[in-house]
C-alpha cells in the first residue's frame, strides 16, 4: 500500500489531537467545544417548551439543528448568511444531517412536547466541521437532557445510544482516517461516517472525486471509520457516561 506523511507524522489510521469541554457556554442546558486538530466547534443544547406543529398532541419530543460559520473560520473572510438573506444548500444539508443522526439515538417519547435545538458553530475550519459539530452536538444533546432529568422535567433520559461522526479518505492512493482540510481538498476519495455506540451506520456519505473506488477500498475507509469513531466515542463517554442511564 502507498505510503503518504501527513502533518505531525500522524499515522494513517490516528484520528487528530481531539479535545471536548463541557460547560463551554454557561447560559446553554448542555454545551461542548470540540476541538479536533485546528478545527473548532462550539456546539450548544438549548431546550424549547413547544414541538413542530406536525408534532403537536403527540407526545413527542424534537431534536434539531442549526450549523453556521464564523467569517474568519477559514483564510479568507465569509459573509454571513444572515447578510445574505437565505441559508445556503451546504449549510441546509449539514444541519439536517446533524438533526437526523441525533434524533436517531433520541427516544423522542420520553422529551414530552418540547424541542432541544442543537447549534453548531464553526469558529475555526481545517476539514471535518459537520462530523465534529455531530460528535459534539451529541454531547451537548446529552447534557441538556441530563439538567432536565435532574430538574424532575423528564423521568428518564432520552438518549438509547451514543453517536459520533468521523471522516474518511483515500489521498494518492493511502486511505486515511479524519481528513485535515490540506487532505481533503485533494482526496480521490471523501467520505463521512456517522454511526452509533452500538456499531450500527446512521449514515455513510462517500463520493469519488476523481477515480472511482472498489469494494476493498470501501472496506479499508470503513475499517477506518470504526476505529476513529469507537475512539470518539470513549472521549464522550468520559463527560456523559455516567449519565445515560435510561
Amino acid at each position: 500500500m502507498p505510503t503518504l506523511t501527513r502533518f505531525e507524522n500522524r499515522a494513517a489510521d490516528q484520528l487528530r489531537p481531539t479535545r471536548l469541554t463541557p460547560g463551554f457556554i454557561k447560559h446553554a442546558e448542555g454545551s461542548v467545544l470540540i476541538e479536533a486538530g485546528d478545527t473548532r466547534v462550539v456546539c450548544t443544547a438549548s431546550v424549547e417548551e413547544k414541538v413542530p406543529p406536525f408534532l403537536r398532541n403527540s407526545g413527542k419530543g424534537w431534536v434539531t439543528a442549526e450549523y453556521g460559520m464564523l467569517p474568519r473560520s477559514t483564510g479568507t473572510r465569509s459573509a454571513r448568511e444572515a447578510a445574505t438573506g437565505r441559508v445556503g444548500g451546504r449549510t441546509h444539508e449539514i444541519q439536517r444531517l446533524i438533526g437526523r443522526s441525533l434524533r436517531a439515538v433520541t427516544a423522542l417519547e420520553l422529551l414530552g412536547e418540547r424541542t432541544v435545538w442543537i447549534d453548531c458553530d464553526v469558529i475555526q475550519a481545517d476539514g471535518g466541521t459537520r462530523t465534529a459539530a455531530i460528535t459534539g452536538g451529541f454531547v451537548a444533546l446529552a447534557l441538556a437532557a441530563a439538567k432536565l432529568r435532574a430538574q424532575g422535567t423528564i423521568g428518564r433520559m432520552p438518549i438509547r445510544d451514543y453517536v459520533a461522526a468521523t471522516s474518511v479518505g483515500i489521498v494518492d492512493g493511502t486511505p486515511l482516517l479524519d481528513l485535515a482540510y490540506d487532505e481533503d481538498s485533494k482526496a480521490d476519495v471523501d467520505m463521512n461516517v456517522v454511526r452509533t455506540g452500538a456499531g450500527r451506520f446512521i449514515e455513510v456519505q462517500g463520493t469519488a472525486e476523481a477515480s472511482p473506488f472498489d469494494r476493498a477500498e470501501l472496506d479499508r475507509l470503513l475499517d477506518l471509520a470504526e476505529r476513529g469513531i469507537t475512539a470518539l466515542h470513549a472521549l464522550q463517554r468520559e463527560i456523559v457516561g455516567d449519565l445515560l442511564v435510561l
